[in-house]
């Protein structure tokens, strides 16, 4: 499971109906499991998301067996979601996760 941070003025992203939009407008559909939104897209057998506090958790499970193309499509559309969510670019998340890391945090 991963948390990503979501920029500040963008909580209202994280609530579930934003959230299920967001996921539907991204991956095609999305059903609500335990509390917990599930999609799936191209190589994302399947995509957990839901409100963690502040924070965005995620949970993925990936098909190792799909070609490049597909694979390279599903990460792109995985960032391009994770943007509007939280605000942040990949490359932006990647240097928050750094920075936590040095200052040991989980």
């Amino acid at each position: 499971m991963n948390e990503y941070e979501v920029r500040r003025g963008l909580g209202d992203n994280i609530k579930p109906e934003k959230l299920k939009q967001e996921m539907r407008e991204m991956f095609g559909d999305a059903q609500e499991r335990d509390g917990k939104l599930v999609a799936s897209y191209g190589a994302l057998k399947e995509l957990w998301a839901w409100p963690d506090g502040k924070k965005l958790a995620v949970e993925t499970k990936m098909d190792p067996t799909v070609g490049d193309e597909v694979a390279r499509e599903t990460i792109k559309k995985f960032n391009t979601f994770l943007e509007k969510v939280t605000g942040y670019t990949s490359k932006e998340r990647g240097k928050r996760a750094q920075k936590a890391v040095k200052e040991g945090k989980p």
